[in-house]
């Protein structure tokens, strides 16, 4: 092959330069390749005669690609030494990668220019096992903006070629050899679902159980003794649907119990629907509907003979018995512990969560009635109070959007029960990700600890 060796190449006349033919095919090599334009030579590479700058035409100059001409080249600068740890990339230059040694991180220069470009390439093959991440910072990627999950790329003996093209879409990947191009990063956001609460039986009836209790907040427990649930991955642009519960009806007769709270749920693509069940409805005593019902926390039965309502595994414990002396219903179950744990007819006690920024107990389980009269017996967390006889006590409701079951109902008119308290769901997440996109006027705290907070106490929905 021939070699053409020089510093400068000027035109005779005129200021263009024309370099070669049509159909001609250059290779340019080189560090610094200066100019507006390439025209290709016959026959032979470009190289810097001293140094490793090949400037082409006088300052201007301008030097073109002729019709039907091929450039090969373009100005990457491939540095020697393999990448194994954590850098800073430069834009110019291409990186031989080799994540053999265990899955690390790119940063992308945080002032790129217009046609900025960087290559990396697969050195060992072993990017399908210790995956290599692009850290984009404040700049987009694809058109995407950052986020908490970062541009991977995960197949073995990719090379990948990114370009920057100006702040509307970023960084584009020109190429990467399973065109697996990074779209849409997820958005990491925590929740706490909880659903209505079931209401408390009619005529010494049993407490309401609380409504589901589902928690993925740091590592704080969910219902029924159950561990901290994985955080949300949301799909920026994609409308993500909340529905908040109601309470159950208290048993406004003799022959039907309390009802079960209605359930509540985070839904939409891309992840897996959350759901939690509704609180199960207190038994009553009148007829033979004395069982407390299943639900996210069971409720309590009318009678000791009769069995207590189950939670759902994960939300929330069992409710309690009735019992004997003195005659009484069993306390609905709560998030935090069974119905009558505290004593007979005692609702359990809900969860605290520190999601808001503020420690807050919801998912009490509702008080059963007890013969003698009476008050309290709520459990914690907007439990409602269950009723006495005699003397008369008539009970309360379960407190709205803790998902508190209701009290039981007294054996003195007008004897009905009391309606469980409905359901809250609240999701948290990094202030920079919070879109403002939201339906149904949920509360917006922002600023909790550099997370925002949006509290839905109805239902809505929220756009990532």
């Amino acid at each position: 092959m021939s070699e053409v060796k020089v510093n400068k190449i000027s035109p005779r006349s005129g200021t263009a330069l024309t370099v070669g033919d049509g159909g001609d095919t250059v290779t340019v090599t080189g560090n610094d390749i200066r100019s507006d334009a390439y025209k290709a030579s016959d026959g032979g590479n470009l190289v810097s005669q001293s140094g490793t700058t090949i400037t082409l035409g006088a300052s201007g100059d301008t030097v073109e690609i002729a019709s039907g001409a091929t450039l090969v080249g373009g100005g990457i600068d491939w540095q020697s030494a393999v990448k194994t740890a954590n850098f800073t990339a430069v834009a110019g230059e291409g990186y031989f990668i080799n994540t053999s040694g265990g899955a690390f991180e790119v940063d992308l220069p945080t002032s790129p220019s217009v046609g900025d470009q960087i290559i990396f390439t697969d050195f060992s093959r072993t990017f399908g096992t210790n995956a290599l991440t692009l850290d984009q910072g404040s700049i987009k990627f694809q058109g995407q903006v950052a986020s908490t999950k970062k541009p991977e790329y995960n197949t073995s003996g990719q090379t990948i070629q990114i370009v920057y093209s100006g702040s509307t879409q970023g960084w584009i990947p020109t190429s990467d050899d399973d065109v697996a191009f990074v779209t849409n990063p997820t958005i990491a956001v925590d929740f706490l679902c909880i659903a209505g609460g079931g209401g408390g039986g009619f005529d010494k009836g049993g407490g309401g159980g609380a409504g589901g209790y589902r928690n993925s907040f740091g590592s704080e427990a969910s219902g029924g003794g159950g561990s901290s649930e994985a955080t949300l991955e949301l799909t920026p642009g994609t409308q993500y649907t909340i529905t908040v519960g109601g309470g159950g009806a208290g048993g406004a007769n003799g022959t039907v119990k309390g009802s079960n709270g209605v359930n509540s749920a985070i839904t939409g693509s891309g992840i897996t629907t959350i759901t939690s069940d509704g609180g199960g409805g207190g038994g009553t005593g009148a007829n033979s509907n004395e069982l407390g019902a299943d639900g996210g926390s069971g409720g309590g039965s009318s009678t000791n003979t009769s069995p207590a309502g189950v939670g759902t595994t994960n939300q929330g414990f069992n409710g309690g018995n009735g019992g004997t002396s003195p005659t009484s219903s069993g306390g609905g179950g709560g998030a935090g512990e069974a119905g009558n744990t505290d004593g007979q007819a005692y609702g359990g006690d809900g969860l605290s969560s520190l999601i808001t920024g503020s420690a807050v107990t919801r998912g009490g389980g509702g008080g059963g009635n007890v013969d003698g009269g009476g008050s309290g017996r709520q459990g914690d967390g907007g439990g409602g109070q269950g009723a006495g006889t005699s003397p008369a006590d008539q009970g309360s409701a379960g407190t709205a959007n803790t998902g508190g079951g209701g009290g039981g109902g007294t054996g003195n008119a007008p004897q009905v029960g009391l309606a469980g308290g409905s359901g809250v769901v609240i999701l948290s997440m990094a202030d920079a990700d919070y879109t403002g996109t939201t339906t149904g006027s949920p509360t917006v705290a922002t600023g909790v600890s550099g997370k925002t907070v949006l509290t839905f106490n109805a239902s809505g929905s929220y756009t990532a």
